[in-house]
């Protein structure tokens, strides 16, 4: 097949473009504007094959949008291509409606042109798989979980532009027929992941001697998703979804903020001890919780598992662990990432409830 793929120079994205390439027979072209958190190092494994091309493009672009369908006539669209980070939607909160809204409305409006072009098989395999995230579905209390058939209820800036893109793209099936798939996926971690986020921002600071600092209480819990398995479940969707389905991605790995961030600390102790003989566990430090904080995140992901017969490799404990050992092998790239791009601090405390926009 002939994959376009939105965002491919990011966190997830990457991780797929670098399976395309590596694992499957796939031809991929990335189309990524190489904002704050896109880098080509995240690529540097693929760039050199003849089945890879790379346009620097702002989604929201129809004219160059529409080149590229042009030129590449893919069978499938992936889309990944967002502002993804909920600290920076609570701090700039109209940043995320340019890129995740009208850049989603802009690939449909291209995607349908194209669809509608096509004949026979070339019209049949066509699909665009969006990508999306557990957090439009809200927050949970002590118990329960997200499922496809959950109600949403976005609560950061970030989660309310991304389910205004699921939405579009619900539409675009029902109104027009688009062949569309949308994964709704939990918490992520792994490989270069932009250090502004939980794990690579706790592993930074501790190899540089800082403090750890966790929103409120640390209660605060997430289910965790290593990146290749996501792939691996945006790859099953893609070849065995039915159009116009969500399929929920889960790790089933529910973990408190406090007890993930002490996990690391231990594998780092392991892997990486501080000159002192202290803990890293010993530098956490909670700090105010950030405005809107959702409590709790878990994801059924039984319907993935049975009708796309996905399935998880990493092991939570496992995957962490290798996470922990990449960063301290590719030292060079964080502190590359940290200089140019990010300031190491917890976002998305400047404004607090109540406060003014």
């Amino acid at each position: 097949m002939r994959i376009l793929v939105t965002g491919g120079a990011g966190f997830i994205g990457s991780a797929l473009v670098r399976h395309l390439i590596q694992d499957t027979a796939h031809e991929v072209i990335v189309v990524d504007a190489l904002t704050y958190a896109g880098s080509m190092t995240t690529l540097a494994e693929v760039v050199g094959s003849d089945r890879f091309g790379f346009a620097k493009i702002d989604i929201r672009d129809a004219a160059r949008i529409d080149g590229v369908f042009a030129a590449f006539r893919p069978d499938a669209v992936m889309h990944l291509a967002a502002e993804s980070h909920v600290d920076r939607s609570v701090d700039s909160p109209r940043d995320f409606l340019p890129t995740n809204i009208d850049g989603t409305y802009v690939l449909l409006d291209a995607a349908l042109r194209h669809y509608d072009r096509l004949t026979g098989e070339d019209r049949d395999r066509f699909r665009f798989l969006h990508v999306s995230t557990d957090e439009v579905y809200g927050s949970l209390g002590a118990e329960g979980t997200f499922s496809e058939a959950t109600a949403y209820s976005p609560r950061s800036p970030y989660s309310a532009s991304k389910a205004a893109s699921d939405h579009l793209v619900a539409a675009w099936h029902h109104t027009y027929g688009l062949p569309t798939l949308t994964t709704n996926c939990s918490n992520n971690y792994g490989p270069y992941q932009f250090p502004e986020k939980l794990v690579p921002l706790m592993i930074q600071r501790a190899l540089n001697d800082q403090s750890l600092p966790i929103y409120g209480n640390g209660e605060n819990v997430r289910d965790w998703l290593h990146v290749e398995d996501h792939v691996r479940g945006l790859m099953a969707a893609l070849a065995s979804g039915t159009p116009g389905e969500t399929y929920c991605l889960g790790g089933r790995a529910e973990r408190r903020n406090i007890d993930l961030v002490n996990t690391l600390c231990t594998a780092l102790d392991a892997r990486a001890p501080r000159d002192d003989g202290r803990s890293h566990a010993d530098a956490i430090e909670f700090v105010t919780d950030r405005p809107g904080h959702d409590a709790r995140y878990a994801v059924d992901c039984a319907r993935a598992e049975q009708t796309l017969e996905w399935e998880r490799t990493w092991t939570f404990e496992d995957g962490l662990d290798a996470t922990v050992a990449w960063y301290l092998e590719h030292r060079y790239w964080l502190r590359a990432v940290m200089q140019e791009r990010c300031d190491g601090e917890r976002l998305g405390l400047s404004r607090q409830v109540g406060e003014a926009a």
